[in-house]
């Protein structure tokens, strides 16, 4: 096929299965996203995760610098543990954690780091909670 004839297939493809940003059910009960991608039979390449991780960490880093200006001062092990957070919870999710950024804003990291353990969130995640909240404490990683 040559690549004008594999443009025509794929406008006549993304006409007739419609684009669709969230999973949905379709007609046979498969979990389908986009143009009829079968997640429940295919799933996705590890390229295609590592892609959507790039996109959803990308995401992340701006909305959290753009909620919490701090974060562009801290060290960069103190920033790749609040992008860790705002990846694994949403920037609004992390955005309630009210004392740990009143305590970051004050450079009280041990405080901010107690905060972290202090919530349901940490107890959710376990051990990543643990890690996350002494790097953050101590700048370094563990």
């Amino acid at each position: 096929m040559t690549p004008n004839e594999f443009g025509l297939l794929r406008e006549a493809v993304q006409n007739d299965e419609g684009l669709r940003l969230l999973p949905y059910t379709d007609t046979v009960g498969k979990i389908t996203i986009g143009y009829g991608r079968n997640l429940t039979d295919v799933g996705i390449t590890k390229g295609e995760a590592l892609q959507l991780l790039e996109n959803d960490l990308t995401n992340a880093i701006a909305e959290l610098t753009r909620a919490h200006p701090v974060v562009a001062t801290l060290s960069t092990v103190r920033q790749i543990v609040l992008f860790n957070m705002a990846f694994n919870m949403g920037v609004p999710r992390l955005n309630q954690f009210r004392k740990m950024w009143a305590a970051i804003e004050r450079g009280d990291f041990q405080a901010a780091a107690s905060e972290m353990l202090d919530s349901k969130w940490a107890t959710q995640v376990g051990l990543r909670a643990t890690r996350l909240a002494a790097e953050l404490e101590d700048g370094d990683f563990a």
